[in-house]
């Protein structure tokens, strides 16, 4: 991973010259918690600012970064960033409390997150990914390949919002999925049993032959509704 962070870090100085100010990485890749089949590397960058002259700048740049798997980049423009915090709480907590900086200035350490809208952005994340979740499900049940990668795809996701539920409801949450899941079982009431296999499943652990996915799914969905419901019950 070191190899390709540093040619994205190179390519993107080529591109963006004086304009570029930082390149943070964020998310799992950040703090180890990363797999390369499964997990992002998550990578922010800051410029002076946003015309279709940078856009055109990051095209081969964005291109060569997704045929690598990953998704683009997120861009911001310098005077972006702490006008943004109130939008985007979940992100810049998350970018904030766990990143690395590759290039240049580190513009997320001493923001002040904005978390009037906090509550409402994990409630709504956690409900539009799980009729999201509904929706894949309806195209694929029958598949028991496609059922299982749709629930390996997905984990990551939903560990992320149940740790912001855990927050949310008074917690101090962990960074590390598997951690995430315990504590919500213990939490929120939830069964952390399919996510577990899930995990396992994912670091070669399990086999995936060796469960049912019908049934994981069934269970799966069923905690994730019981997560939407306790943040559902938090005040507002």
């Amino acid at each position: 991973m070191e190899r390709i962070l540093k040619q994205l870090v190179e390519r993107l100085t080529g591109a963006y010259g004086s304009d570029l100010i930082s390149v943070v990485l964020y998310g799992s890749a950040a703090v180890g918690d990363h797999h390369g089949r499964f997990s992002d590397i998550n990578i922010f960058c800051v410029l002076k600012r946003i015309t279709t002259s940078e856009l055109r700048r990051s095209e081969p740049v964005f291109r060569w970064w997704r045929d690598h798997g990953n998704p683009s980049p997120l861009l911001m423009a310098e005077d972006e960033v702490a006008r943004s915090t109130d939008c985007f709480p979940i992100e810049f907590r998350d970018i904030q409390a766990r990143h690395r900086i590759l290039y240049g200035e580190d513009v997320v350490a001493g923001l002040v997150v904005n978390d009037v809208f906090y509550r409402a952005e994990v409630e709504h994340e956690l409900r539009a990914k799980l009729l999201r979740l509904r929706q894949k499900a309806g195209g694929v049940l029958s598949d028991r390949d496609l059922l299982m990668r749709l629930m390996l795809e997905s984990v990551s996701t939903f560990g992320t919002l149940f740790r912001h539920a855990l927050v949310l409801a008074g917690f101090e949450a962990k960074w590390h999925k598997r951690e995430v899941f315990q504590d919500a079982a213990g939490q929120l009431g939830i069964d952390a049993a399919p996510f577990l296999a899930l995990l396992d499943i994912r670091e070669g652990k399990l086999k995936p032959r060796a469960v049912d996915p019908f049934s994981l799914f069934e269970n799966y969905l069923k905690q994730i509704e019981t997560v939407v419901a306790a943040v559902d019950r938090l005040e507002r």
